[in-house]
């Protein structure tokens, strides 16, 4: 599958082998990857970047907040930003999410997440 556009995706996951990849199989498609082992540094990411399209989360990690938290902060900080959480412990309604979030449950196909990405960035 390959990407009709290439979007900048923002991966927020601290299982480092998960992360790197999810990082190469966006880059393979044609997505500019960055990376972030929790929320903290996914924030920095944020705050020096303005081209972030989408932000993909896990739930569950170590640092000052987890990926619930973060997407809220960061849809107040950037309302137009695509977010995509996912988690294999907490099962979320994705009636209840906001406009253009979406949620992936653990295990998910990468398929499916270049699916979300793909449509939230057209």
């Amino acid at each position: 599958m390959v990407a009709s556009q290439g979007a900048v995706v923002l991966i927020v996951e601290d299982e480092p082998l998960i992360r790197f990849n999810i990082l190469d199989v966006l880059e393979d498609v044609g997505h500019v990857a960055l990376e972030a082992g929790n929320a903290d540094e996914a924030m920095v990411l944020l705050k020096a970047r303005n081209d972030v399209d989408i932000l993909f989360t896990d739930v569950n990690m170590a640092g000052s907040m987890d990926g619930i938290q973060l997407a809220k902060r960061v849809r107040a900080m950037r309302p137009n930003i695509g977010i995509i959480i996912t988690s294999g412990m907490v099962r979320l309604d994705p009636m209840s999410l906001p406009a253009n979030t979406a949620f992936l449950p653990k295990p998910y196909q990468h398929e499916a997440l270049i699916s979300a990405i793909d449509s939230m960035t057209r």
